[in-house]
């Protein structure tokens, strides 16, 4: 800290708790209408309820990356709201430290996120994507265990019928168990009651074993006269797993790739133009995303700001319109560059100028030209709505208390 002077310091007390506040409220709120969905999901495929924090901590990378961008923007866009509502921005101005000499820690602060984000978006997502994939195939293959659901007739195997009454520790424990199983080859068939059970592990990895406790064996079989009926205290029962495919690899899906594995096969020959589209928007989208984080700091400043003798908070509810549209027009212009129609590059890095020009002005009005204010005029018209709203609902209930 010896490298910062007070300033600094005071503007890295400032930034980092709307920072770190904006970040955890703004990761958690994306997440939750994820997490309801995904309840769902395992809930109809009988798989336990942990697997729905493991596939929402592989989508958190995902929502981070949109997540970073607004913590950041808020939480420099707070700090300088703060200091301009208080009257400290126009002292710093007056002792002549200018809006280039204070954005030097928002920048430093930008920097180290671009670093986060291109690690991120790099090589953190991919692989976390292809995580959440691989447990949602497991969850609809039935690899996770046995998905027993509660009061249904569930197929363990190949000729297995189980139903339970009830089911404890993530299916492990079973209670109220009836169950059936057949062998085609010489007719024999089990018929079990079980007042509870367990899941066990055997030897053999596709084989588990259901280890029942005080119940009722009927076996039988076309040689019988009358079937055998046995109690028993402690039998296992031996179940053998459907064979399942193992998942795909992470080859060929262009979201699991990261930025070395893009750049590599992008510089190979005879690649299909299609691909070569695709790969390259893919590639580009994710540099423009990075690369949208130095621009942060000069549009938070801009509309931290607002007129004077005005508490007008538009700017918050603009930076939020402002990053999600670009996200947004990021991810369709990457659809579009993906098609070919229009070169991918250009497609991607083209709005990217546009916006970087539009922050540029909006900077350069705040900062030099006198009484500038980049916002100033949909301040003002915002402003004139309110009141007119205001006006309106005071005749309304004014009206109403007459009547």
């Amino acid at each position: 800290m010896r490298i910062f002077n007070a300033i600094d310091r005071y503007l890295i007390r400032l930034i980092t708790v709307p920072l770190v506040t904006t970040l955890i409220v703004s990761a958690m709120l994306m997440v939750l209408d994820k997490m309801l969905k995904l309840f769902d999901f395992v809930a109809n495929q009988g798989g336990p309820v942990s697997v729905v924090w493991r596939m929402l901590a592989n989508m958190l990378p995902e929502y981070m990356s949109l997540g970073i961008s607004i913590g950041l923007t808020l939480g420099i866009l707070l700090a300088f709201r703060k200091l301009a509502l208080q009257s400290e921005l126009d002292v710093f101005r007056a002792v002549g430290i200018s809006y280039s000499r204070l954005l030097r820690i928002p920048y430093i602060f930008a920097f180290f996120f671009a670093l986060v984000n291109l690690a991120i978006v790099g090589y953190i997502e991919p692989y976390s994507h292809y995580a959440y994939e691989d447990l949602r195939y497991e969850l609809r293959s039935g690899a996770l265990g046995a998905a027993i659901k509660v009061g249904e007739f569930t197929k363990l195997g190949t000729h297995m019928t189980l139903r339970v009454e009830g089911s404890q520790d993530s299916g492990r424990n079973l209670s109220g168990i009836f169950g059936t199983s057949e062998n085609p080859e010489n007719g024999q068939k089990l018929t079990v009651t079980a007042d509870n059970g367990r899941f066990m592990p055997s030897d053999d990895p596709n084989v588990i074993l259901l280890r029942l406790n005080h119940g009722l064996l009927i076996h039988n079989r076309p040689d019988f006269t009358t079937p055998r009926v046995l109690t028993f205290e402690n039998h296992d029962m031996p179940i053998k797993l459907p064979a399942v495919e193992s998942f795909r690899g992470r080859d060929g899906n262009q979201q699991e790739m990261t930025l070395t594995e893009l750049f590599f096969i992008l510089h190979q020959k005879h690649l299909p133009k299609k691909l070569r589209n695709q790969l390259q928007a893919n590639l580009h989208f994710r540099l423009v995303e990075v690369a949208t984080m130095f621009l942060l700091p000069m549009l938070a400043l801009t509309l931290a700001i607002p007129p004077k003798r005005s508490t007008s908070s538009l700017g918050v509810f603009l930076s939020i319109l402002i990053l999600v549209t670009d996200h947004k027009l990021n991810q369709y212009c990457q659809t579009i560059g993906g098609l070919g129609k229009i070169n991918p590059v250009l497609m991607m890095w083209l709005p990217f100028i546009l916006f970087s020009l539009l922050v540029w002005r909006m900077y350069y009005t705040l900062a030099y030209i006198p009484g500038g204010q980049p916002i100033g005029a949909l301040e003002w018209f915002f402003a004139r709505i309110s009141s007119r709203i205001v006006q309106f609902f005071k005749r309304f209930s004014s009206g109403g208390v007459k009547a």
